[in-house]
């Protein structure tokens, strides 16, 4: 093949005086080391594929300097950040496989395939890895449900991420969904998927042996996608509805078929490395697989299959069609891998083969197109660290006294507005759309503190969440940071499980700015130490900057997915009461902290002060000695005290158990503060009364504060709450039960 760089497209000369780079997210800067990674100009081909190389998405080069911060080893960790997914030992040879991606940009221009294209990426990650997915989660945010737009937004997506994962047979099994006007023209999709593997199954993405062949497989290439890495890398603005292209479109069926060819090419034993074609394509996969190896490739753009006729070699080296996959075989292989694929009705091309020269060359009707140094492309990404700036408003709120708000008339009513607000209310109206309970291994369904799966042959189980209050984390980005993965920690135990580890999605507006940049470092932190200090290393993620609406920044999000080993069945817990007469215990302590609540928000309105703050050696104590005593058989349920505090918890304690409860308290806060101060550290735990001794004396010895506040009352009672010998609340938990179900149908009618 001659080896002449070619440019059909337009020439050097003509991208540096058009300024085609800019167009492509690609400063001046960035330009001029481009040229002195080649030598020369690049070509129309070559600054395409450098554009999206370099973009946000896929180098992290405005967010690595804060990722070096976390924690990402121990013991159980096989397999850290880096490759499609992490991995945890979770014993007898078995690991669990797991990894958070957002969809954000996508979902905003076209909420359906955003969402669905974003799951269906996220369980090839999984997949790629050699690991069969078993369970989907989700963390969401949009604003207010009085904007039709918005409206619109959130059913779509629901029902993008529905008809995928419904598809192709893997269970949605749990989220978190919260609303505020932050998010309108902004909301956030990141899908979270669990896999199962044995320790000799693990795959890698490495294009290893030179002169190897490279394999294609997966549904032809099409226009769409591209350019959707650089699309994910800057702000939305009036002018993104059109970038439509941007976004890819998806087939679950497609994918079934590709994860099941995949899963068997994989078991046959004769694959040298693979990885899924995501953000930037053919791009991504081949630079990415050759610089993890230490070599180069050839890609041969005519055995590409295209499904479009007359297709540039830019086009499908940046088009993020869906479904596709890229492999590396032994010679000798050629024959069976493609036997297993055409058995399973998919095109598999030989597209390249892996050299020597650290290169990647691109070919296209016999001429060279492209000819880029891998390590230029993947390792010697500009790396910045943004200036930053502490953000007036939180020197203002400083000053904030959270506490002057006038007590409400009525307990009762403002109770009621916490359980109607969306981001507390009931989410059937979402996860009854999800098909939760396919492959038969689902024992805790969505609606509890946590999902639980089971691991097939065996009495464990793994638990997990995705938890984020976004409210916090912009009050005080560091200490929002940490109550997230404390949160999470404690939605993992309370379900029966030890934390392993984490995935993280963090979702920030655009990092130029320095009081942003100064979010993501701050909640970096935050998140960093508690990760240290529950034992919870990161074990891979994502960041998606530039989240911005015309009124400014979303709130900081950095959704945390947690995964927990619940080590028998036995042990599974879920936050309903049990039966009339057990005991109701209250773990940790209260103050008068409503800064970022929803109290606050529901009630008045406002958003403001300081978080609640968080002491990461108690949340331990608490975490281990729950744990303990649920292992031990003395716990009969357990919820976290989170959103709308103990006034909540209790409320949605008795009507998933579908029953009443009596409580007493003696505080010297008032009532309101008393009952809907989000202060952390706290769980609400039920114990049968012949066992309510033993387990008070085994959480004191663990040095967890612990006071007995009532009983479970009657099926189908009331929610009766005394302070201080006065009647405070009486309730029927019906009427709960209705407001809490009824408030997203309803929104959603409106």
């Amino acid at each position: 093949m001659a080896q002449q760089l070619s440019a059909k497209e337009p020439n050097a000369q003509q991208i540096e005086e058009q300024q085609i780079y800019r167009q492509f997210g690609v400063t001046d800067e960035e330009y001029a080391k481009i040229c002195g990674f080649l030598g020369r100009k690049p070509n129309y081909v070559e600054i395409g594929v450098f554009s999206v190389m370099w973009s946000e998405h896929c180098s992290y080069k405005n967010s690595k300097v804060v990722l070096k911060k976390f924690p990402v080893t121990g013991p159980k960790v096989l397999m850290g950040p880096g490759e499609g997914a992490g991995i945890v030992d979770i014993g007898d040879n078995q690991a669990v496989v797991f990894k958070i991606e957002s969809h954000n940009h996508p979902s905003a221009v076209e909420p359906y395939q955003g969402a669905a294209t974003g799951v269906g990426g996220i369980i090839r990650d999984i997949f790629s890895m050699g690991s069969r997915p078993i369970a989907l989660l989700n963390s969401l945010r949009f604003g207010k449900l009085n904007n039709e737009r918005v409206k619109y937004l959130f059913e779509h997506v629901v029902s993008g991420i529905a008809g995928y994962g419904n598809c192709i047979g893997i269970p949605t099994v749990g989220g978190e969904v919260m609303f505020d006007e932050s998010y309108e023209g902004n909301p956030l999709v990141n899908a979270m998927c669990v896999g199962l593997i044995d320790h000799d199954k693990i795959q890698k993405g490495v294009a290893q042996g030179i002169g190897n062949p490279v394999f294609y497989v997966g549904p032809a290439t099409g226009r769409d996608g591209i350019h959707g890495a650089t699309f994910a890398s800057v702000e939305l603005t009036e002018e993104s509805e059109a970038k439509r292209t941007a976004v890819q479109v998806g087939d679950p069926f497609m994918e079934k078929l590709v994860l099941e060819a995949t899963l068997e090419l994989i078991d046959s034993g004769i694959v040298v490395g693979i990885q899924d074609m995501g953000a930037a394509g053919l791009t991504c996969s081949s630079s990415e697989m050759a610089s993890k190896a230490g070599n180069g490739m050839e890609l041969y753009l005519d055995e590409v299959p295209q499904r479009e006729e007359g297709m540039t070699p830019y086009e499908m080296m940046l088009s993020e069609s869906q479904e596709r996959m890229l492999f590396v075989v032994k010679p000798e292989h050629e024959a069976q891998a493609k036997e297993i694929f055409e058995r399973w009705g998919l095109h598999c091309a030989k597209v390249g083969k892996v050299t020597d020269d650290g290169n990647l060359k691109l070919f296209h009707k016999g001429e060279l197109v492209g000819d880029m140094p891998v390590t230029a492309l993947v390792d010697e990404c500009p790396m910045y660290h943004k200036a930053s700036e502490v953000p007036a408003y939180y020197v203002e709120n400083a000053a904030v006294d959270t506490l002057r708000y006038p007590a409400p008339a009525s307990l009762e009513e403002a109770l009621l507005k916490v359980l109607g607000s969306p981001t507390v209310a009931s989410k059937e109206w979402v996860y009854n759309q999800y098909d939760f309970m396919v492959r038969t291994e689902t024992f805790v369904q969505p609606g509890s503190d946590a999902a639980v799966v089971g691991v097939p042959g065996t009495r464990k189980a793994l638990a997990m969440t995705t938890d984020c209050n976004s409210r916090f984390v912009y009050l005080d980005p560091e200490v929002g940071g940490a109550i997230a993965l404390a949160e999470a920690a404690r939605n993992i135990v309370c379900s029966g499980a030890e934390p392993l580890a984490i995935t993280d999605n963090l979702n920030f507006g655009n990092p130029e700015k320095p009081e942003i940049f100064w979010q993501l470092e701050k909640s970096v932190d935050g998140m960093a130490e508690a990760c240290r200090r529950l034992g919870t290393p990161v074990i891979g993620g994502n960041v998606s900057l530039y989240n911005e609406n015309n009124k400014g920044a979303i709130y900081p999000t950095p959704v945390v997915g947690m995964v927990g080993l619940v080590h028998d069945t036995d042990h599974i817990t879920t936050q309903g009461f049990k039966q009339e007469g057990d005991v109701i215990l209250l773990l940790g302590e209260t103050r008068a902290e409503l800064g970022g609540s929803e109290f606050q928000y529901a009630v008045h309105g406002v958003t403001e002060g300081r978080p609640p703050v968080i002491d990461l050696d108690v949340e331990k104590k608490l975490l281990d000695g729950l744990l303990s005593a649920i292992q031990a058989g003395l716990v009969a349920s357990a919820h976290d005290v989170s959103d709308g505090g103990l006034a909540a918890a209790l409320a949605e304690s008795c009507i998933s158990g579908r029953v009443g409860a009596s409580v007493k308290l003696a505080s010297e806060l008032r009532a309101d503060h008393l009952l809907f101060s989000e202060s952390q550290s706290r769980i609400l735990v039920s114990v049968k009364a012949d066992k309510a001794a033993a387990l008070v004396a085994h959480l004191s010895a663990a040095g967890v504060p612990v006071g007995e506040i009532g009983r479970v009352a009657a099926a189908r009672g009331d929610l009766k709450i005394e302070v201080n010998g006065t009647t405070i609340l009486d309730t029927p938990v019906a009427k709960l039960e209705k407001v809490w179900k009824d408030a997203i149908p309803c929104l959603m009618k409106s």
